[in-house]
């Protein structure tokens, strides 16, 4: 008897010692994100950084067995140097010290600055650098860094002032650093640790390749002079290419061996709104730079521009910078209560006034593209006042460009949604146009500039431009590029292109699984991969984001996805043989790789619901795989969920498919709540990893499986006009169909959604009582006054979702009138029996929140059990931290008491009156309350 005794106690004490935990809100504190990941160029180390519960960053750097070589807390933006021998980053201050020192009222001024980290990887010493604003390093050498220093506050700055101060500042000679008079910069030497102290800099930049350095100053230092100031890494010679006093200097660039550069010189210390610049190059050559232009020069009507990004073709044979026309003259003798503040909005203009606003900036700073070719010194204008953007080819080197505007139909594109451009083929060199193209769909230049190419969307095939000649190709015209599961009102879009071959011979186009060569004259293609047999979908992986072609007698790195099981994984593809070759495949979702600059090691993911996506590391051929990152070796601790796929049929008979997701330990003779989630079709997100997080708009799945829900996220199938219809049909089959499966409480069902997700849940609500309670994010309660609205974000008007886009109505309300009323949950919100949280923001720059409001007052009105979350200021989302914990906090409490009889929470009994919001959360629970 004491032998059965003692058996039953140790299994009874297992048992509890086994029990894992379940997931709280407080658990996202200790859970970590990987961010700022990078692989060597030598490919023998990886850094990246831990952020832990969205506050502070550690930064780690392995060595590619995954032993830690070195780490740094408050540390993130970590760099190799091109030689790999140096690792530079950001130190930071504890997130929580700072945020001690602002309760305190402590002055920004006065908060903690970050400093700048610099290891050695060869010996392992470190050195930290205080009080710097921010550092560069060369791209393609190695040996420097320049980093920019805070303005420091010292005793000076808080007494009076002493007499030669006082003197100076008669001078016109502050002390002060800042934006405007520029920033301390060090030039550092890694190696020998020596370094110069540039005052009072504007601007600073290494050559891409070539090792230079320059720098503009102000001169505000005793020592030092305004100017541009160029600097021979080798010969360690400085020059002084360029001086004035109070000049202004703007758009420093050298060329990529460093042998040439470009700015932009200011010499007007006036407030004249009209600035006289004046463009300036340098040539190795030369003592000091020359002017190449300037208010008189400039063509007619025209003035550089500050704005216009400068910069050379790759074989440094011309010159490109920006021109832009004269601003409009503001009379500044005007008072606030003379000017009229009015605006006139007019039915034809190309864009709606709203997105004139938005775009008004980047109105005022717009320039054209013009090169000056240096051979010859003659300067073609590229774009106007017309044709206001321009494409290069070949990095420059093209003798053609590509100049369009979509000026002529951007009144149109408002409810259309889509743009059509005219286009000019302008000759670099002489500035004649070749060809011009008249609403076409947007175009680019193949790598080489020999051909423009696109996609029409109302012809369904891909197009090319020969712009030597000016011949029109239809490449694809009557083959299935393009979206075949399209379910929108509109045209299908195509599945995209991987780029083209050397030399502009062939472009390489994907349909739906495959890679096709295609050629450019005659439409020709041949296929490349076989995906469509075994409905695997293969595409290409670019590994050198420097490369512009694809090679031919190199083997291409592919990924590929499996749509019918969802397993992701790599394949090989040799274009000599032809012959395409399985790397790695499994039940996971992988990420691109990112290849070391300098070697064939690969730095990739692979993630599933139950893995957190850690850093691997393998060779091109995905051998020798090793693990680097092992960011929550806790989740073991804790109850978590499984992932599966499950089928149905909808109410349209179509076979369908969704994700079906259960506790870790789901006992399939127990009764579980369940929660539906979905937005359109998610089913091919299995594989796709959800850590515990704050989420700022859907349901976190582990959070809540944890908890003992099941989770059911139906993809859905859209019949054109009946878009609330169509939710029904797919999602409430799947509901039904789950719940015969025996493990589903049919009386305890939730819902939640947001955005296109919670129209859908408002929708359902008012035709099935199933359930009982939904969570329903900025929703559109009424598509007729949702089509007339804004999306404040881009100054759009929303008709052209109604018409041609998501919301699949299929036309205007005036066309349609039915369709709108039958969709539009508004005309049947009496019908509603279900308790609904809703959350729309004041900042809402997606949905006029004004719709959730709708919703609500409506649900108000009627008696019916709702609440409305508005948290101001925040916009489609909440992003802050502190709200999207709220917003989690506030959706479980509300789900945990209607479907699993937890008390209500006070909040959801009497609000958070106006008088205590911002001091009481009214999270605490109510005494003895049941369900409702």
């Amino acid at each position: 008897m004491t032998k059965y005794i003692f058996l039953f106690l140790l299994l009874f004490s297992t048992s509890i010692f086994c029990q894992k935990k379940v997931l709280e809100h407080a658990d996202i504190e200790i859970w970590n994100t990987i961010n700022g990941e990078r692989i060597s160029p030598n490919g023998n180390y990886v850094l990246y950084s831990l952020e832990k519960g969205e506050k502070d960053q550690f930064l780690k750097i392995n060595d590619i067995h995954g032993d830690m070589v070195f780490e740094h807390e408050r540390a993130n933006n970590g760099n190799f140097t091109y030689d790999s021998e140096f690792v530079l980053f950001n130190i930071q201050a504890w997130k929580d010290s700072v945020r001690a020192m602002k309760s305190r009222k402590i002055k920004k001024d006065d908060l903690p600055k970050d400093s700048l980290g610099i290891l050695n990887l060869s010996n392992g010493s470190l050195t930290k650098i205080a009080n710097v604003k921010s550092f560069k390093i060369p791209e393609k050498w190695s040996g420097y860094v320049a980093y920019e220093l805070e303005e420091i506050k010292t005793e000076k700055d808080t007494d009076k002032d002493s007499l030669t101060e006082k003197k100076e500042k008669q001078k016109g000679k502050p002390k002060k650093v800042d934006k405007k008079n520029g920033y301390h910069v060090v030039l550092r030497n890694l190696e020998t640790e020596l370094q110069d102290t540039l005052k009072f800099v504007t601007d600073f930049i290494f050559a891409k390749k070539g090792k230079w350095f320059a720098y503009a100053t102000t001169g505000k230092a005793k020592d030092s002079a305004a100017g541009v100031y160029v600097m021979d890494l080798e010969s360690h010679k400085t020059t002084n290419v360029h001086g004035f006093y109070k000049a202004k200097y703007h758009q420093l660039n050298f060329s990529d061996s460093g042998e040439k550069l470009g700015f932009i010189v200011d010499t007007d210390t006036t407030k004249v709104q009209i600035r006289p610049n004046e463009l300036y190059l340098w040539r190795t050559i030369d003592a000091e730079a020359k002017k190449m232009l300037d208010s008189n020069s400039a063509p007619s009507a025209y003035m550089v521009s500050h704005h216009g990004k400068i910069h050379f073709s790759k074989d440094e044979s011309k010159f490109f910078f920006g021109l832009a026309k004269p601003p409009i003259i503001k009379d500044t003798t005007l008072i606030e209560d003379e000017i009229v503040n009015v605006e006139v909005w007019t039915y034809d203009e190309p864009r709606l006034y709203t997105t004139q606003e938005i775009q008004l900036k980047n109105d005022t700073i717009l320039s054209y593209k013009t090169v000056i070719n240096l051979k010859n010194n003659k300067l073609v204008q590229l774009g106007n006042s017309k044709y206001f953007d321009t494409d290069l080819g070949d990095e420059g080197n093209a003798l053609y460009a590509l100049t369009e505007t979509s000026r002529p139909y951007e009144l149109e594109s408002q409810w259309t949604g889509r743009n059509a451009y005219d286009y000019r083929i302008v000759n670099t060199e002489t500035g004649t146009v070749a060809l011009e193209i008249k609403k076409a769909p947007q175009l680019r230049l193949s790598p080489k500039g020999k051909y423009a190419f696109g996609y029409s969307l109302p012809d369904s095939t891909w197009i090319t431009y020969k712009l030597s000649n000016g011949a029109y190709t239809t490449l694809t015209k009557g083959k299935v590029f393009y979206d075949e599961q399209n379910d929108s009102p509109d045209f299908p879009s195509p599945y995209g292109n991987a780029g083209w071959t050397e030399d502009d011979t062939h472009i390489i186009l994907y349909d739906r699984y495959d890679l096709w060569k295609v050629n450019p004259d005659t439409g020709k293609g041949i296929k490349l991969t076989s995906g469509r047999e075994n409905k695997t979908v293969y595409r290409y992986v670019n590994l050198d984001e420097e490369l512009r072609h694809i090679p031919l007698k190199d083997k291409w790195l592919l990924t590929s996805f499996n749509e019918t099981t969802k397993d992701g994984g790599y394949a090989s593809f040799d274009p000599k043989r032809n012959q395409l070759k399985s790397l790695l495949s499994g039940a996971y979702k992988y990420s691109k790789p990112i290849k070391a600059k300098l070697t064939n090691r690969l730095l990739f993911t692979r993630e599933s619901f139950q893995e957190f996506p850690d850093l691997l590391v393998a060779d091109i051929n995905f051998k020798d795989t090793k693990t680097i990152s092992h960011a929550n070796p806790q989740q073991k601790e804790y109850n978590w969920g499984t992932i599966e796929l499950v089928d149905w049929t909808s109410l349209d008979g179509e076979q369908l498919t969704g994700l079906l997701v259960k506790p870790e330990n789901f006992d399939p003779r127990k009764k579980y709540p369940l929660l539906v989630n979905f937005y359109e079709k998610s089913a091919d997100l299995l594989h796709k990893h959800r850590a515990p997080h704050a989420e700022r708009s859907s349901l976190n799945y582990s959070f809540y499986t944890s908890r003992g829900y099941v989770i059911f996220n139906p993809d859905v199938h859209y019949r054109i006009g009946y878009p609330g219809e169509s939710a029904y049909n797919c999602v409430i089959p799947g509901i039904t169909s789950l719940v015969e499966k025996g493990f589903i409480d049919n009386d305890n069902i939730g819902v939640q959604g947001h955005s296109w997700g919670g129209y859908q849940i408002a929708y359902l609500v008012t035709k099935t009582d199933i359930f009982k309670a939904a969570e329903s994010g900025a929703p559109v309660p009424n598509m007729i006054s949702a089509y007339g609205g804004i999306r404040w974000w881009t100054g759009l008007s929303r008709q052209f979702q109604y018409e041609h886009t998501q919301s699949r109505i299929g036309g205007t309300p005036w066309e349609y009138p039915i369709r709108y009323i039958e969709n539009s949950p508004i005309f049947n919100i009496d019908k509603i029996n279900t308790p609904l949280l809703i959350m729309h923001n004041d900042a809402d720059g997606h949905v006029p929140w004004y719709q959730g409001i709708e919703f609500f007052v409506s649900l108000r009105r009627l008696g019916k059990p709702a609440w409305f979350l508005n948290y101001n200021g925040e916009p489609h989302w909440p992003l802050k931290l502190q709200n999207r914990k709220d917003f989690n906090i506030r959706m479980a409490q509300f789900f945990d008491h209607y479907l699993k009889g937890a008390s209500k929470p006070q909040w959801m009994e009497r609000g958070v009156p106006a008088i205590e919001k911002g001091i009481k959360h009214g999270y605490e629970l109510l005494e003895n309350e049941v369900d409702e």
